[in-house]
Formats: C-alpha cells, sequence, structure tokens
C-alpha cells in the first residue's frame, strides 16, 4: 500500500556508503541530493526495504520534497557485520548513524525510527541533539520506562521473553528452518495472520533473512540476534541478572528536541505500559495513542504514519 498518492513515480536508489570508522551501510534512498534529509531507521527482524513507502511519499515536491534516506544497521542486508558481539552495543551503532548523518548533511529534518532503530534514535537525540532537529519514534520504548517495566512489571517480563530464545547461540539456525516458519507469526496480529504480509513482501524478508547466497542457513539474521546478545536490556532470569543489574543516570534519559511517538496499543511484545512516565524524560512530547495497530503499524497502516509525520514536521 501506497501513502504517496498521485503523482510522478519515485525511484527508490540503493548505495553502499562507506563510513569515516571503516563500516560500510548498504542504503536505500528517495528525493533529489541536497534537500532537507529525513532519515528512517529501521529494527528487527526488518530491514531498510520496509521505509519504502514513507521514502517515496515524501520525497515528492507535494510532501516536501524530502531527501529520504533508510541505511540498514550494521548487521543487516549488505551493511558491514562485524564478528564481534560488543561491536553491535549502543556506542558503536550510534557512531554509524552520526557518522552516516555527517555524510549527508546536518541537522536532519528529523530521524524517524521504528524497533531497534529506535534504541539508536533514543540514544542518539540524548548524546548528539544537535544532529537532528525532530525525533520521531514508532513502536520502541525509551531506555527509561523499558528498564522500568522489565525490572519491575511481570507483563513486560512476560512478554520480552522472546529475548531469551534470540541470545541462544543456535537461535539464527532454529529460526531459518521450515522456511523460516518460526519468524512469520512474528507479524500476526491477535493471532491473524498479519495481511500486508503477501508473497512478494515475504521474498523481501527472504532475502534478507538468508544472507549471501552459499551461506549457512540464517546468516542474515545473524546481526540482528547479536543485538539482543550486546544489550543487557532483557529480562531477569536466575542464571541472568539482564535489567535488574542495570542502572541509567537521568542524563542518559533526557531528550530536549521535539519528539513524536506513536504507539500501536496492539504490541504484544512492548505493552502500552513502557508509555506511561514518558513525559519525565521528554521536554517537548507529542504521544499518540493509536488502538487496533500493533508493533507493525508502519507496515500496517504507512498512510495514517506518513500524515501524522507529516503534521509533525510542519508543526
Amino acid at each position: 500500500m501506497d501513502p504517496s498518492g498521485p503523482g510522478d513515480s519515485v525511484t527508490i536508489e540503493t548505495f553502499q556508503q562507506p563510513l569515516p570508522h571503516g563500516i560500510t551501510l548498504s542504503c536505500r534512498a528517495a528525493g533529489e541530493p541536497g534537500r532537507p534529509v529525513l532519515m528512517f531507521l529501521h529494527g528487527f527482524p526488518e530491514a531498510a526495504f520496509v521505509w519504502d513507502p514513507l521514502l517515496e511519499h515524501f520525497a515528492r515536491p507535494e510532501h516536501g520534497g524530502y531527501r529520504c534516506i533508510a541505511p540498514n544497521l550494521r548487521g543487516y542486508e549488505r551493511s558491514s557485520a562485524p564478528a564481534d558481539v560488543k561491536a553491535y552495543r549502543a556506542k558503536p551503532l550510534v557512531q554509524d548513524i552520526a557518522a552516516l548523518i555527517g555524510v549527508v548533511g546536518s541537522p536532519l529534518e528529523c530521524l524517524v525510527a521504528h524497533d531497534w532503530g529506535g534504541a539508536v534514535a533514543w540514544n542518539l537525540a540524548n548524546q548528539l541533539p544537535q544532529l537532528t532537529k525532530r525525533l520521531a519514534i514508532v513502536n520502541s520504548p525509551h531506555p527509561g520506562t523499558f528498564l522500568r517495566e522489565l525490572k519491575g512489571n511481570p507483563k513486560q517480563q512476560a512478554a520480552s521473553a522472546y529475548m531469551n530464545f534470540l541470545i541462544r547461540p543456535d537461535a539464527e539456525r532454529l529460526l531459518a528452518e521450515n522456511d523460516f516458519a518460526r519468524m512469520w507469526p512474528f507479524f500476526a496480529h491477535a493471532g491473524t495472520p498479519a495481511a500486508w504480509l503477501t508473497e512478494p513482501v515475504k521474498n523481501q524478508y527472504r532475502a534478507v533473512w538468508s544472507g549471501p547466497a552459499g551461506s549457512a542457513p540464517g546468516a542474515g539474521l545473524v546481526g540482528g540476534c547479536n543485538y539482543y546478545r550486546a544489550s543487557p536490556l532483557r529480562p531477569p532470569r536466575p542464571q541472568d541478572a539482564g535489567a535488574a543489574a542495570i542502572e541509567l543516570p537521568m542524563a542518559m534519559l533526557t531528550v530536549d528536541i521535539p519528539t513524536l511517538v506513536l504507539w500501536g496499543l496492539d504490541d504484544v511484545a512492548l505493552p502500552p505500559e513502557l508509555i506511561e512516565g514518558l513525559e519525565q524524560y521528554i521536554a517537548h512530547l507529542t504521544l499518540e495513542k493509536v488502538e487496533g495497530a500493533s508493533h507493525w503499524i508502519v507496515h500496517e497502516r504507512p498512510e495514517f504514519v506518513a500524515a501524522r509525520l507529516a503534521n509533525f514536521l510542519g508543526a
């Protein structure tokens, strides 16, 4: 489904962007270089292609004529994929996006992010707020509320229990079995298969998850699983303190730039308790709770996301 509306077709271009610190990010982009930039960060188990409808939409002159860029985060698609799990901690992930912003021109008009992309974006907005004028988050928990819920809310602990599977050393191989049979249920909404998950979209996912031709089963999922392996923000277990061992000072959690948070309330992994108390961390917060939308709202309702983002950019 395309939110762009009528008008001339917009081309999605792909390119490899080397960064000064030795990482290369594979990127998708639309719109004229030199125009104000919107950047879009994907999550797990996705890739940059999920943003294509919004890249096309906001590249059109009638919708702002932005230069729209969606990188594949390190470990995804054809971006660099370091073997060391420590390479997927927050600091190097933020370094990648900060360097990419430096290449394409800063400050961004807005950094838009979902899921793990949001984890990177929250950190960047806290540490390097000069790099973007605005922040837009779609179903990605703020680290302050996420830590709070992982520590003290059994509901969130149960909802995040899947993380303990993804850190297994054999997670990628198991996820790849039987044509990624364990993966497709991730996208279900209230137990119903996702209508947007057509065979062509599945093929886009298969291409990302499979990795390079001839590689081991699930090779394209190794980087994504390494994000979970590298992060201590997971439910505490008897053999793994996880979030229970973490304390984050307020200085690492505040965001002072205008911030839009869109939250699909049917997100089974990220319940709405995660948006309670956001105002204590975000000085300029616009929060919209979206009934009937799940974690995959970007796929489910691209027109809605585009409209809310357009309103935010024009505010």
